[in-house]
Parts: structure tokens; C-alpha cells; sequence
């Protein structure tokens, strides 16, 4: 199907409460991009069908170019988000090929983060320059944090607004992916990082040429170093209040520098922080005993994690189907890009500390 094409296909639906989405996201973790293909509907409230999902693996070429963002040059940056943009476009075009994709109002992406620091006023999301638009040939929605880091927020986390309007019957969302992310509802909907997971254990099995600990079987063959615990768990990040955000910079600042201070084998370095992920992940929803927990993301998978969490927990925790525990992330960037193409509120102040509700986005024609 030809531009011209797409745009009256946009023109005809764009009017209508029936939306037929491509989402994309890159997570911290590396593991690779999520694309999804669903329908949104609006009808009194929104409804969504997933209807196809796929996860395309980063080669060693762009995992070693992604793990070391922080690192790099500003100039050597930009020269990298022009390459990824021309990348994350190639990956989009193949996606609609395969699966014989016709109808698309837009494709909404996330890109991948580079620099996260709100409190300097600044984020960098690469893969998000305007030529992706025609590089696709769609209408695509991304660079969803700028404006809400400009408006004071944290420009993290995004989903929430998914959760509120996709989610709701659930007493928490949480995501266990590159960072655990919690998202609630008391009086209006609260959301924060609560500590990171698969982005610090996939970075120390990688030592043995693993790209995740499956099942958390080495984890769970480890011991518990208290010491070790005891100084993460008291690390100042845990005793902020909401809202707050995570980087990868926060990470290489206090995370690894302190492990790799402790002498112990890889067994008990993914114990120890596994322990601390299911520690603050468990603190996070105790203020709702027996609450429902909508666990999803790759750490779902983690069988020890997960079984770490229901033993300090006393909630409900809820894994859902595999491609909602995969794909729940870039189904609501998916719908992100919905609400901002209705220019309707899609970042949420209560979330991100911004100075208001705001409908957030860049939308790059074709």
C-alpha cells in the first residue's frame, strides 16, 4: 500500500472511535523490540484486541551500542539515533510485511532511551527524528517524555494512562522489565519506579554468556549476602516519595559499583539482588493486602523472582496471558499514540510530577 493510500485510510478512520494501531517499544533491558498490531475501540470505554505481537532480537551490534548510551559523545549520540531511527524503521517495515498488515491509522513508538535526567531537565529518547514517518510511510507518534520533562515531570513512566483506561480492574500494575514499575489507583492514579530488575541481572549472567537467568535457576542456587542487601535496600532512591524515575545512569552511579565491591560468586550476586527486587516490589503493594497485582514483562518469566514475591506479599498476584505478560508495554505505547492523535490527556501529573495533565507526543507526517 502506497502513502497516498495510508492517508486517506487515515482520513476515513481518524474520524471515528475504531483505531488500527502498530506499537513499538525498546526497553532498557535490551532484550529487543516489541511490536504489536491491535484495534482500539471506544465505546463508553476503551477495549482492545491484540492481534499481532513479535519480539525482534538486538544483535550483538546494537546491544553493545545501546548498553553503553551513557558513554557516549552527544555528537556520537546523534550520529546513533540517525543510524537506530533507519533501523527501528527497517524493523517497522518488515513487521507489516510479514504479517500482510493493510490498514494503519498510525504507528506509535517509544524509541529507546539514551539519557534520562529529569532533574536536569533532560531526556533523550534516539530513534524518535522525524524521518521515521517517512522512512515508514505512516503518520508515527513518539518522543512521548519531552514535553512532560518540560513541564517539570519525570517524562516517566508513560504507561499509566494504559493501565487507567485498559486495566482498571486491577488493583496494581506492575511491570518487571528492565526496572520494576507500579502503577495504582487511591484517589487518582500514582505510578513510579520502584527499583531495577532484568537491566542488573542480565548484566552479570552476560559475564557467562547467558543473556538472562532462566527461571532464576542461578539465582535460586545462591546464597544471600545481608551485608550486600542491607546497603541496597538503604540506598536514598527508596525512601523518595512519588513521583520518581530510574535510569540507566542511576544504575552505573550506584547499583554496579556497589555489588562489584563485594567479592562473591554470580550465584549469589543474582540471589541477593533478586532478594532486593522482591523486597521493594513486595513493599510496593502492601498497601492493599490481598490486592490484585497485574504482573507482566520479562520478569514475569522469572520463576524464583515471582515465587520471592508471593512469599513476602500477601496479594493476588495475576500473570495474564503470554502475549499481555510480553507485549502489554508496546500495546499501550500503542494506544498512547491514539490519545495524542485525539489530542486527549495520555500523561498523567499525578504520575510524572508535571505541572499539569497534557496530551503528549510528536506526530510526523509521512
Amino acid at each position: 500500500m502506497g502513502i497516498y493510500q495510508y492517508r486517506i485510510l487515515n482520513l476515513r478512520r481518524m474520524d471515528g472511535n475504531e483505531y488500527k494501531v502498530i506499537g513499538v517499544m525498546s526497553g532498557t533491558s535490551l532484550d529487543g523490540i516489541d511490536l504489536v498490531y491491535a484495534e482500539f475501540k471506544f465505546e463508553k470505554n476503551w477495549t482492545f484486541k491484540l492481534i499481532y505481537s513479535e519480539t525482534v532480537a538486538y544483535d550483538n551490534y546494537w546491544q553493545t551500542k545501546l548498553g553503553n548510551l551513557v558513554a557516549m559523545d552527544i555528537r556520537v549520540l546523534r550520529h546513533l539515533d540517525d543510524e537506530y531511527t533507519t533501523h527501528l524503521s527497517q524493523i517497522i517495515l518488515s513487521f507489516i510485511k510479514k504479517y500482510k498488515i493493510e490498514e494503519i491509522d498510525l504507528v506509535s513508538s517509544h524509541g529507546h532511551t539514551a539519557l534520562h535526567q529529569p532533574e536536569k531537565r533532560l531526556t533523550y529518547q534516539i530513534g524518535n527524528l522525524t524521518k521515521i514517518a517517512s522512512l515508514v510511510g505512516n503518520t508515527v507518534v513518539c518522543d512521548f517524555r519531552v514535553q512532560d520533562v518540560e513541564l517539570g515531570g519525570q517524562g516517566a513512566p508513560l504507561v499509566p494512562i494504559g493501565d487507567e483506561l485498559l486495566f482498571s480492574e486491577f488493583d496494581y500494575c506492575i511491570n518487571l522489565g528492565g526496572f520494576a514499575n507500579i502503577s495504582t489507583k487511591n484517589y487518582e492514579r500514582l505510578a513510579y519506579d520502584v527499583c531495577p530488575v532484568n537491566i542488573v541481572l542480565n548484566h552479570y549472567v552476560r559475564s557467562v554468556e547467558l543473556d538472562y537467568d532462566e527461571d532464576g535457576k542461578l539465582a535460586s542456587k545462591g546464597q544471600v549476602n545481608l551485608e550486600l542487601l542491607n546497603r541496597l535496600n538503604a540506598l536514598s532512591f527508596y525512601k523518595e516519595l512519588p513521583p520518581k524515575s530510574l535510569g540507566l545512569e542511576w544504575v552505573h552511579d550506584h547499583i554496579l559499583p556497589l555489588i562489584n565491591s563485594y567479592k562473591i560468586s554470580l550465584n549469589d550476586i543474582l540471589r541477593t539482588f533478586t532478594e532486593h527486587i522482591a523486597i521493594q516490589v513486595s513493599k510496593s503493594i502492601s498497601y492493599k493486602p490481598q490486592g490484585s497485582v497485574l504482573m507482566t514483562g520479562g520478569g514475569a518469566y522469572n520463576l524464583f523472582l515471582v515465587e520471592r514475591i508471593k512469599e513476602i506479599s500477601e496479594n493476588n498476584i495475576v500473570i495474564p496471558s503470554k502475549e499481555i505478560v510480553e507485549f502489554k508495554e508496546a500495546l499501550i505505547f500503542g494506544f498512547l499514540g491514539v490519545l495524542r492523535i485525539r489530542n486527549e490527556i495520555n500523561c498523567l501529573k499525578s504520575v510524572t510530577g508535571a505541572s499539569q495533565n497534557h496530551s503528549s507526543g510528536n506526530v510526523c507526517m509521512p
